[in-house]
């Protein structure tokens, strides 16, 4: 399963294209712009398994950094602060990764 399964084709390149200055990429916005925020929790856990590469039922640090590779091989790479910023965010247990649960919550808030 690839992101345009999920997400349409033209959402995916308009929101990574958007976030392709250093420092512009706001998780919110992001969600917003790319559809995600209008998908049901089932297709939201699907997004969350495409990018949980390693399969490890988490979303961890080094995955996050490359979030906007995951829905666009033209995505950049988060700087460490967007990266630490965007874990902040979504690690609602304190545990240094975001699980499906934190991820459904994250793409939710408003």
């Amino acid at each position: 399963m690839c992101m345009s399964d999920v997400l349409a084709a033209a959402d995916i390149s308009k929101a990574v294209g958007a976030c392709a200055a250093a420092e512009s990429f706001n998780h919110k916005k992001f969600f917003e712009m790319v559809g995600l925020k209008k998908k049901s929790a089932d297709d939201v856990k699907k997004v969350f398994y495409i990018l949980d590469q390693d399969r490890s039922g988490f979303i961890e640090e080094d995955e996050l950094k490359l979030v906007l590779k995951g829905f666009s091989p033209n995505g950049r790479a988060l700087s460490d602060k967007e990266t630490k910023a965007f874990l902040i965010a979504g690690d609602k247990d304190g545990d240094g990764k975001i699980g499906v649960d934190e991820f459904i919550t994250l793409v939710a808030e408003t």
